[in-house]
């Protein structure tokens, strides 16, 4: 009898390019099968906060928050180095101003809030609003600056919109680690076997969409809304690499980086459970 998980994972490039191979049974999944359901990350964030979902996509950010439920896969990762979150407004602004005004961020619970917090803690008038409606709402003066994610940082220029901070050029700077924005967790009640049989499949997922790239072109472009496929492709290729097949030392330390300072900070609790199920 086939054991049935609950997916979760966005309709970003990245995770329906990574994920197709997956859901479409084209690896061996190890007498698993796989609900997916599709949400934008931060609803990810919050149904795995409330341990709804099996398997999910989250943010770093939001995986301190849950260690003791969840354990990290090593494989389905976005890690990397030029591809973190941006700081942008309608013209230009010493980030050191944006003290005490309005900042849009796209969730309570993403690594990209969690970065902004860490570069400067005195930044604290936030207003949460899904990722793809930011950029309208600096250019409406909604906000004062906002914070972009995902393919946005493709688009903001066409905006009109002038990027105030790098996010991923100051970590790297900071750490000289690449940075850590978001993961695949499995439900540690789950169990080792089955954890390690997720674990082989997606790993063998993720490996096969590499090595067949345009196989998922339908479905990716089925999700990806009004995105151009050029956007499309530029996404995939910043966001999947090799530390999406496995996160290896370097992107262990690089987590661990980040989750120490995020403790230490106070924004999330410390837990004693192993990042890892094994």
């Amino acid at each position: 009898m086939t054991t049935e998980l609950t997916l979760g994972f966005s309709p970003c490039p990245n995770d329906t390019f990574m994920f197709y191979p997956l859901v479409h049974g084209l690896v061996d999944t190890g007498g698993l099968s796989y609900r997916e359901r599709l949400e934008d990350v931060e609803t990810l964030n919050q149904l795995a906060l409330t341990g709804e979902l099996d398997v999910s996509k989250v943010s770093y950010h939001a995986l301190g928050q849950i260690r003791d439920q969840y354990a990290l896969l090593h494989s389905g990762s976005a890690l990397g180095r030029g591809c973190g979150p941006l700081l942008v407004a309608g013209g230009a602004i010493d980030p050191a101003n944006l003290r005490g005004r309005t900042i849009a961020v796209p969730g309570r619970y993403t690594t990209a809030l969690l970065l902004l917090r860490l570069f400067d803690p005195a930044l604290e008038n936030f207003i949460v609003m899904p990722f793809n409606e930011i950029m309208d709402a600096v250019l409406r003066g909604d906000v004062d600056a906002g914070l972009i994610i995902h393919e946005s940082r493709f688009t903001y220029e066409g905006f009109g919109l002038h990027k105030l901070l790098d996010l991923g050029e100051w970590w790297e700077g900071e750490t000289g680690l690449p940075i850590p924005l978001g993961g695949i967790v499995a439900r540690r009640s789950l169990g080792a076997e089955t954890i390690a049989a997720v674990e082989r499949a997606l790993k063998g997922g993720v490996q096969y969409a590499r090595t067949h790239p345009g196989e998922a072109a339908r479905y990716i472009g089925e999700h990806a809304q009004e995105m151009s496929p050029e956007v499309c492709a530029a996404h995939i290729g910043l966001y999947v690499n090799d530390f999406s097949t496995d996160l290896g030392d370097e992107g262990i330390r690089a987590i661990s980086c980040l989750l120490q300072r995020a403790e230490e900070a106070g924004i999330i609790p410390a837990s004693e459970m192993p990042l890892f199920a094994r």
